[in-house]
């Protein structure tokens, strides 16, 4: 059954529907989610909330279903992603394969580049990511 998603306003609804998306994997409705939420308001709707898990369905849900459509608004994720809480420690846990796997969004986003980000917003905010 798909998941039907809807603007969540809050970051206990944003949470809720992050919950069901992780234990689906639903990689689309991830897409979903994250093509409606205005990514400025990303950090303050994850709240403390953001686990490796959670990183990562974002990484390949915007890498699956939104790159290719819209690679300025998948740089705007990455960019507030890393200004969540728990960024920094979550970024330290994530394994080697995780990692190529944010390097692989950063390589598509280079190759994909677009008005809304220089190819030096991009390497600078690579290095947020550690990469």
């Amino acid at each position: 059954e798909k998941l039907h998603i809807s603007e969540p306003s809050n970051a206990y609804d944003f949470g809720q529907i992050i919950n069901a998306v992780n234990i689906n994997k639903d990689k689309a409705a991830c897409a979903d989610l994250l093509t409606i939420t205005d990514p400025k308001k990303l950090p303050m709707l994850l709240s403390n909330k953001l686990e490796g898990e959670i990183l990562l369905i974002f990484i390949q849900s915007l890498e699956y279903y939104v790159l290719g459509k819209d690679p300025g608004l998948v740089y705007q994720h990455l960019f507030y992603l890393s200004k969540a809480e728990r960024f920094k420690v979550v970024l330290a846990l994530l394994s080697k394969n995780e990692k190529e796997q944010v390097q692989q969004v950063f390589d598509l986003l280079s190759e994909n580049q677009n008005h809304q980000y220089s190819l030096e917003d991009l390497e600078s905010l690579k290095k947020v990511y550690e990469l």
